[in-house]
Order: C-alpha cells, then sequence, then structure tokens
C-alpha cells in the first residue's frame, strides 16, 4: 500500500522546510523539535477536568496529569507513558492526546512524566513508570478510579516501558492491570530487522534516530540483552494482561509490533492488532491533521472501552 496521501504531503512539507532528523541534533535542539508535535494535534478537547500533581518516585517526584471524562465515577482509568525515545517528550506535548482518549475511552487518563535520558540513562525510566503504576493503584480511591479496571498504554518509548510494566508486574507479583495498549512501542533492541531497513530513511523516524535515542538511553549497548530494554526478548510471555497493538507500515519499528503481537498471541495471551499500512511513525500525535490519526483515537477508544466494560 502506498504512503497515505496526507502524511505523504507532511512528509513533503517536512522536507521542504528542511527538517533535520533526530540523529543530528543535540538533545536540547531534539527536546525543541519535539514541543513541534503540538502543532500536529489540533485544539485540545475539552474534559471534565484536570489535576496536575506530584508523586514521589525512587529518585525524584514525578509529574502527573490527571485528565477526568464526564460521568460519575469509579471510573476505569489507564496510566499513560508517552513517546520520544526516553529522551524528549513531556506532558505538555500529549496533552492533546490524553484529552482525547480521557474522553473516547471513558477512562481516566494519568500522564506521568518519567525522567529523560541522558541525564537519567535506564533503568530510571523502567523505575518511574514502575512506581507510577503502583501509586495509582495504591490511591485508587482517592482518584476516583475502580482498582479492578486499571490498564497502562504507551508510545514508541513508551510503549516499550508499558510492555516492560506489565512484564514486571507478573514478575514481582505487582498490581494487576487490566489491559496493555502498545502503540507502535519498541520491543527489541535489534536495529537490523526488516522495517528498518525497509525505512531507515525517510519517513520520519530513522534507524539512525534509534540508534541515537540508544545510545542517549542505555549506559552500555549491551543492555539491549535485559528484556527491561528489548521486552521481544524475556523468557517468557504467558499469564500477561490482554493485549492492543498498533503499528504503522513506513515505520522502521514495524517489525517490533508485529513480532510482539505474534510473540503475546504464540504464549496464548489475546491480542488486538491495529495495523495502518500507510501510516509512519508519530501518526498517533497527528489528530489535528491526519484522518487515519483521527480514526486511530476512535477504534482505540472503542477497543479499550470494550475491555474495561
Amino acid at each position: 500500500m502506498p504512503v497515505d496521501g496526507q502524511v505523504q504531503s507532511l512528509l513533503d512539507q517536512m522536507r521542504e522546510a528542511d527538517a533535520k532528523p533526530f540523529e543530528s541534533m543535540t538533545v536540547p535542539e531534539a527536546r525543541l523539535a519535539g514541543w513541534d508535535f503540538i502543532a500536529l494535534q489540533g485544539p485540545p478537547e475539552e474534559v471534565a477536568s484536570v489535576d496536575h500533581r506530584f508523586i514521589p518516585g525512587l529518585t525524584a517526584d514525578l509529574p502527573v496529569r490527571i485528565y477526568y471524562p464526564e460521568g460519575k465515577g469509579p471510573f476505569p482509568a489507564l496510566i499513560y507513558l508517552h513517546g520520544g525515545g526516553w529522551v524528549i517528550g513531556n506532558n505538555e506535548v500529549g496533552d492533546a492526546v490524553s484529552r482525547s482518549l480521557a474522553n473516547r475511552t471513558g477512562c481516566v487518563f494519568i500522564q506521568v512524566n518519567y525522567q529523560k535520558a541522558p541525564e537519567r540513562k535506564f533503568p530510571a525510566a523502567v523505575d518511574d513508570a514502575w512506581v507510577a503504576t503502583n501509586w495509582v493503584f495504591d490511591n485508587a480511591a482517592d482518584l476516583g478510579v475502580d482498582p479492578a479496571r486499571i490498564g497502562i498504554i504507551g508510545d514508541s518509548a513508551g510503549g516499550n516501558l508499558a510492555a516492560v510494566t506489565a512484564l514486571r508486574a507478573r514478575d514481582e507479583s505487582g498490581p494487576h492491570l487490566k489491559c496493555q495498549v502498545l502503540i507502535y512501542p519498541v520491543t527489541d533492541g535489534d536495529l537490523d530487522k526488516g522495517s528498518y531497513e525497509d525505512y531507515a530513511e525517510g519517513y520520519l523516524l530513522q534507524r539512525e534516530s534509534m540508534r541515537w535515542f540508544y545510545s542517549h538511553y542505555l549506559n552500555d549497548l549491551a543492555e539491549v540483552d535485559d528484556p527491561r530494554v528489548s521486552p521481544l526478548r524475556a523468557s517468557r510471555h504467558s499469564d500477561l494482561p490482554p493485549a492492543i497493538i498498533v503499528t504503522a507500515g513506513y515505520d522502521p519499528l514495524r517489525d517490533d509490533g508485529r513480532l510482539y503481537a505474534d510473540k503475546l498471541r504464540n504464549a496464548g495471551i489475546k491480542v488486538k492488532h491495529l495495523d495502518y499500512p500507510g501510516a509512519i511513525h508519530g501518526f498517533f500525535w497527528m489528530q489535528g491533521v491526519l484522518d487515519v490519526s483521527r480514526e486511530l483515537h476512535d477504534k482505540l477508544g472503542m477497543a479499550i472501552k470494550a475491555i474495561m466494560k
């Protein structure tokens, strides 16, 4: 399938603007460029309320934003870990998608601004995600949340952290997650898979971009063998929550998502795979300019509602 027409127009505009790939930027430049995603998300939707808090982490207090949909609780909830290669992104960049998904799922949407590399390398983000997940369960009553209906969601690097958190909850007898929603997740540190070869350049996220992100996130490249970095390499994938996995056709990470979906299915886990063959990495954050992104938000809303009911 060819690239979606609106996606191609966006890529053409980026080329005309001579947009630099992440691997050619400094960390401050990349973080500044990450703010550009806000303009692609359109006007933020109204929600019933938004609560800003700081929660205690292992090494720092973590900013969280809690988005409430209309209605009366206790609500189901989703813990959201945003993308950005473990290096960029924040709660402001993820604001519009959090509002959108709170409205479409009927869930309290809890966005966590975990600590970023290179200042805080692996496993800081993993530990932040774990602490935040336990905090939500421990404070469910105060949050107006049903503790039996709490899931985790993340895109890209956030999808990696969500998958790792689900594995950790199983292995450490942690809280019971209702679902894991993995949007074009990073699941394996092998950069020689077919999709990395086929879409190495020209589709926003590049293979060298991922190498750049890993170089900042990891203390040593040998850590890609750790299942907390590459959840695809975990020793087993049974006894995990049901999964919704999103992939984009023109994405170096396409095979990461597809292989993880296969791994979970083969382990007996229920998986709903939403594949968008004409889309690119990052399209979840482009609902202001792409019909396919708005379609994804609507489909995620319906799929998550079906699990949370």
